[in-house]
């Protein structure tokens, strides 16, 4: 038996892990390689984030020059450093609502649960602290922290955890209706924020109806409750704009982003606040609230030295857009999966990321189908994530004719091995 070590990986099952693990040794453009000097196309950029591949010298050296220049310094109170107001300067400027107000965490779930406490603080500070309620969507992934596992619709995620915080609620991903009738269930008068992801990541790759991101920011106006689009996964190019949620005609009062603003290589996160939600707080009148909350890490000088290299590559190498330009491309790229006897649905046609979903005789016959589909095709020389009833896929930006060949050749070669297994 292979010697265990002290590592506990996160979402694993660490007897099965254990022995086994994936030890990626190091990354260059599309690619990584493991510690016996295979390489694999990183069809999941990593976690999401990976979004102009690995190894740019830019972060490098931007990290290096801020490491001998200031190492580390905190945001509270007066505190500031030149990197955090330059990137929250930019980030606003690319923010769908003019005059927008930057908040640092240190990724995404600490901006997730400072979305949560905003939105009731926003309320509280202007005459409603009865405003307390949060909607969320099946299926939805919001992080796991305290706030963000209860936001969450993933079952699995919060079993074995006791129970969750009150005040939360969640209604189907795709029925605006059921949103406009748990507000009115709940009351108007309760609810402070609904929170949606543009295409729902981490649940399985779920893309909104037509209509649906339209009319529920317009449910969220007409109630005056915080429209919270969750962009960690869906911004910085994954779906073709700066933060996936400008694709639509809406205005968001919060957008949480993380994952790619530094293409994952230093840990940031950041909350963008629309004016009317900031302006409580920015007065300066004797008296005016302070939002007592804050990461330690937030805005720290060498993330943001990551996130300004980040920003100038994406528009450097003209990056963004490729996420709505490859989107034909990949569902190309994966739909020969559809025609497989193992799989029921290909979902994908809506920014550079797709799932397959196995059928329901397959799941029933073994539960653990999606991790042999993943360990399958990486087998075959490609990295994709095992999700819920499936596995997904989202490449980096930078990826090319070749990768898509390869995960197009990649995933039938996969099923055949986990039909051969089950």
């Amino acid at each position: 038996m292979a010697a265990q070590h002290a590592l506990w990986h996160p979402f694993a099952d660490m007897g099965a892990v254990d022995g086994d693990r994936m030890v990626i040794t190091r990354g260059e453009g599309s690619y990584v390689w493991d510690d016996a000097g295979r390489r694999y196309f990183d069809a999941t950029a990593s976690l999401w984030y990976a979004n102009f591949g690995h190894g740019r010298p830019e972060i490098t050296e931007a990290v290096a020059r801020q490491l001998r220049t200031l190492d580390s310094y905190n945001l509270f109170g007066y505190n500031a450093n030149q990197p955090a107001i330059e990137l929250a300067d930019r980030v606003a400027e690319l923010a769908p609502e003019p005059g927008s107000k930057v908040f640092f965490g240190s990724g995404g779930g600490d901006v997730i649960d400072t979305a949560v406490k905003l939105a009731r603080a926003y309320f509280a500070h202007t005459g409603r602290p009865e405003k307390v309620h949060v909607i969320g969507r099946a299926q939805g992934y919001h992080g796991t922290h305290g706030f963000g596992t209860a936001v969450g619709g993933i079952p699995a995620n919060t079993a074995g955890f006791g129970p969750q915080p009150p005040d939360f609620s969640h209604v189907p991903y795709d029925n605006a209706a059921a949103l406009e009738a748990e507000i009115q269930r709940v009351g108007a008068a309760r609810v402070a924020a609904f929170f949606c992801e543009p295409v729902i990541g981490a649940g399985g790759v779920l893309l909104p109806p037509e209509g649906y991101l339209e009319e529920v920011a317009a449910i969220c106006r007409r109630h005056d409750v915080l429209f919270v689009a969750d962009c960690v996964i869906a911004a910085w190019g994954r779906l073709g704009t700066w933060f996936g949620i400008d694709r639509w005609p809406v205005r968001p009062d919060l957008i949480t982003t993380a994952k790619g603003i530094t293409g994952g290589t230093i840990p940031l996160g950041a909350l963008i606040v629309a004016p009317r939600v900031a302006e409580p707080f920015f007065t300066g009148a004797p008296g005016a609230p302070i939002f007592r909350h804050g990461a330690t890490y937030a805005g720290h000088p060498v993330a943001c030295a990551a996130g300004l290299a980040t920003l100038d590559i994406y528009e450097r190498d003209g990056l963004i857009p490729r996420g709505r330009e490859l989107e034909k491309p990949l569902a190309d790229a994966v739909s020969g999966a559809a025609e497989h006897a193992l799989v029921a649905e290909v979902r994908a046609g809506l920014g550079f990321l797709a799932a397959v979903e196995l059928t329901a005789e397959v799941m029933a016959a073994d539960p653990g189908a999606p991790v042999k589909l993943q360990r399958a095709c990486r087998d075959e020389g490609v990295i994709v994530r095992n999700l819920g009833r499936g596995v997904a896929v989202s490449p980096p930006l930078v990826a090319a004719e070749p990768e898509l060949d390869l995960l197009a050749s990649a995933l039938p070669k996969a099923l055949d091995r986990l039909a051969a297994q089950i």
